[in-house]
C-alpha cells in the first residue's frame, strides 16, 4: 500500500471516530442504536431487544422526554379502563351532613314524582319556617295543596308527637305577642284564636294570663300614645276618635268610654298647669 493509501485510510478512520463522538454527546436528542458506537468501546444496549436498545441511551439510563410519554400513555389507559363493579359512584358519595328531605330527593330517581307523605311534610316544615301555627291552619294548608285528609291527618300526627305542633303553646304565645305588640284586648284575641281552630278550653287557658288590669293598663298606653299625635280641638271629636280606637282593637265599650275619659281629664289638667307656669 502506498503513502498516499496510508494517509487517506488514516483520515477516514478518524472523520469516523469524531463521528460517532458527536452522535455520542446528544444524549436523548436521537435514538440510540447498537451499532452506533465508538471503536473499542462496549456496546450501549447490549443484551436488550432492539426495542429496548432504541429507546436506551449510551449510559443505560432512558432518552429525555421518554418518562413524560410513558406517563401519558399510563393516564390514557386509566382513563379509558372500564370502573370496576364494586367502586360507588359518586352520586352514592355524598357528605354524612346531608339528610332529610335533601338526601330523600337527591336518592328519588328521575322523573320519579314525590309520595303524598313526602309533599305534606314538605308543606309543614315551610309553613313552620315562617312562624309558628295551630293543628288546624297546617291542616287547611294541606288540603289547599290537594292532599288526602287521611295524608294530611297521619302527617300532622307525627308533628304533634314529635312536639312541633302544640295548640296550647301556639295560644299562649300567640296571646303574649299580639297583646304586647298590638295591644288587643282579650276579647279580640279569643276571636283570633277561635278562627284558627285552637280548641275552646285552649283558648281559655290562653286568655286567662291576661287580667283584668293588665288589660286595662294596656288600654291607657293606647290612649296615651294616640293622644300625642291626635290634632283634633273638639272635645266630642276626640272623644269619639279615641273610644272607637279601642272598640277596634276589641275592648268592651263600657272599659273603652271609663279609660278614655280619665285620660282626656288628665291630659287637661297637664295642659293647664303648664299654662300657669308659663310667664
Amino acid at each position: 500500500m502506498s503513502a498516499d493509501d496510508d494517509s487517506a485510510e488514516f483520515s477516514r478512520s478518524r472523520s469516523d471516530s469524531a463521528g460517532a463522538q458527536r452522535g455520542g454527546g446528544r444524549s436523548g436528542r436521537g435514538v440510540w442504536r447498537s451499532t452506533d458506537h465508538a471503536p473499542g468501546s462496549p456496546v450501549a444496549g447490549a443484551g436488550l431487544s432492539s426495542s429496548e436498545a432504541e429507546t436506551t441511551g449510551p449510559d443505560g439510563s432512558p432518552p429525555r422526554g421518554t418518562g413524560k410519554r410513558r406517563r401519558r400513555s399510563a393516564m390514557a389507559e386509566s382513563s379509558e379502563s372500564p370502573e370496576p363493579s364494586g367502586t360507588p359512584d359518586s352520586s352514592a358519595a355524598r357528605s354524612p351532613g346531608r339528610t332529610g328531605r335533601r338526601r330523600q330527593q337527591e336518592e328519588r330517581p328521575p322523573g320519579v314524582p314525590q309520595s303524598p307523605e313526602a309533599s305534606a311534610r314538605d308543606v309543614v316544615y315551610r309553613l313552620l319556617a315562617v312562624r309558628a301555627r295551630s293543628r288546624a291552619e297546617l291542616r287547611q294548608a294541606l288540603l289547599r295543596k290537594e292532599i288526602d285528609e287521611d295524608v294530611a291527618d297521619a302527617v300532622l300526627q307525627k308533628f304533634v308527637d314529635a312536639g312541633l305542633v302544640d295548640d296550647a303553646e301556639f295560644a299562649e304565645a300567640w296571646v303574649s305577642e299580639r297583646q304586647r305588640n298590638q295591644g288587643l284586648s282579650r276579647k279580640a284575641l279569643g276571636y283570633e284564636l277561635r278562627r284558627k281552630g285552637v280548641e275552646e278550653h285552649l283558648v281559655a287557658e290562653a286568655l286567662s294570663t291576661v287580667d283584668t288590669d293588665a288589660e286595662q293598663e294596656r288600654a291607657r298606653e293606647l290612649v296615651r300614645r294616640k293622644l300625642r299625635s291626635l290634632t283634633v280641638d273638639d272635645p266630642e271629636k276626640r272623644l269619639r276618635r279615641l273610644v272607637g280606637m279601642l272598640a277596634r282593637k276589641g275592648y268592651p265599650e263600657g272599659m273603652a268610654f271609663r279609660v278614655v275619659k280619665d285620660e282626656l281629664d288628665r291630659s287637661d289638667l297637664e295642659a293647664g298647669a303648664d299654662d300657669a307656669e308659663a310667664p
